[in-house]
């Protein structure tokens, strides 16, 4: 098959998006040896790390590039839905967009990517501009694409009761997992640069409201632990945390192989998280044997099943006596480290990859 695949995401480094783009290239890189691909990457400013551009051109892959910023791209797909993808890429069978537009397409059949609906769960909790630019998108999703992968069976259900959307259209796809061990000289590099000397609990993702920052550090701060600090790990968006404690510290980006080393060396990790299409962290921290504690909603139970700690996230009495137990009772942190590695298994880049192949080729001659 001719496939063609938006790419543009993968610049928004520490984001959910650009982590699982980054994913699913790497594992078309990795298993495809039957399909002819070309991506798409469009930014006026960002561009795409040299090394993998280079891997991508050594595989024989086409990148299609278009200067201009994702608002301009929005307005001519999502909003006035004109400039078919034809005119960018060429004729392809296939062309599956990102999270953020969705191009009108002459003969090109459509699939699409949906990683979560919380702008429409909790539209309170989201920016604007990304409420009324996923509407846009979602509506012409609706209309025009044959097949639609969803991340977790929450996000499909959400499609299907928030959206009105054709039940048999929308596949549940579980993204895949890459991590790398770090060894311990890499761990202790990292600590010594951002200065850790105690143990932690630490928190990862984008500050922004339905990451429910801000009752997790008041839940911390009940404790008064003073020889345990927080770290929340995550880019920037648009909301103001209230870490004033000096146990409490947030750094807006490290490198994946940083990352790795704070959840490898982390007491535990917790996801406070009022909705999520897909929690990453969660499962990147399982895979690297860090004890979980997280919120009891949408697809983090799908995701932690038996192997976490729930809490509800709208209590902070509850987050904190989350925390106080899974601080203070080393044998649950054991226990669910060993069953949190067991349950990162089943999240496979080579399972993603095939059965995303394996839903375009059934829907390829469908109406």
């Amino acid at each position: 098959m001719r496939l063609g695949l938006d790419i543009s995401q993968i610049v928004y480094q520490g984001t959910g998006v650009s982590r699982f783009t980054k994913g699913l290239v790497d594992a078309i890189l990795r298993y495809d040896s039957d399909n002819q691909w070309t991506f798409f990457f469009a930014s006026l400013r960002r561009n795409i790390d040299p090394n993998l551009e280079k891997e991508i051109r050594q595989k024989g892959i086409c990148i299609v590039k278009g200067k201009m910023p994702p608002t301009l791209l929005s307005f001519f797909w999502n909003q006035i839905h004109t400039l078919p993808i034809e005119s960018l890429v060429g004729q392809l069978d296939w062309f599956i967009s990102s999270d953020w537009t969705e191009p009108p397409a002459k003969k090109i059949k459509k699939a699409t990517i949906v990683h979560d609906l919380v702008y429409l769960r909790f539209p309170e909790t989201v920016d604007k501009t990304i409420l009324e630019t996923q509407k846009k998108r979602l509506k012409w999703v609706k209309k025009e694409s044959r097949i639609i992968f969803a991340d977790s069976q929450q996000t499909k259900n959400d499609l299907i009761d928030l959206l009105d959307m054709q039940k048999d259209k929308v596949v549940v796809n579980y993204p895949g997992v890459d991590v790398a061990v770090p060894d311990k000289a890499t761990v202790e590099k990292t600590l010594k640069k951002y200065r850790i000397d105690k143990p932690f609990v630490l928190s990862v993702g984008k500050v922004e409201p339905r990451k429910n920052y801000n009752r997790l550090i008041d839940a911390f701060g009940l404790l008064g632990y003073d020889d345990i600090d927080l770290i929340i790990i995550g880019p920037k968006g648009w909301q103001e945390l209230n870490a004033k404690n000096a146990h409490i510290k947030i750094i807006n980006h490290v490198s994946d192989e940083e990352l790795f080393s704070f959840y490898r060396s982390c007491l535990f990790f917790i996801m406070p998280s009022i909705w999520e299409g897909f929690g990453y962290p969660i499962v990147e921290a399982m895979r690297l044997g860090a004890p979980v504690t997280c919120a009891k909603v949408s697809s983090l139970m799908e995701l932690g099943g038996q192997a976490v700690l729930f809490f509800n996230p709208l209590k902070v009495d509850e987050i904190s006596q989350a925390i106080k137990k899974m601080t203070e009772e080393k044998t649950i942190r054991k226990s669910l480290s060993e069953k949190g590695l067991e349950q990162s298994k089943q999240f496979s880049w080579k399972r993603y990859y095939n059965n995303l192949i394996e839903g375009l080729e059934i829907k390829k001659y469908s109406p």
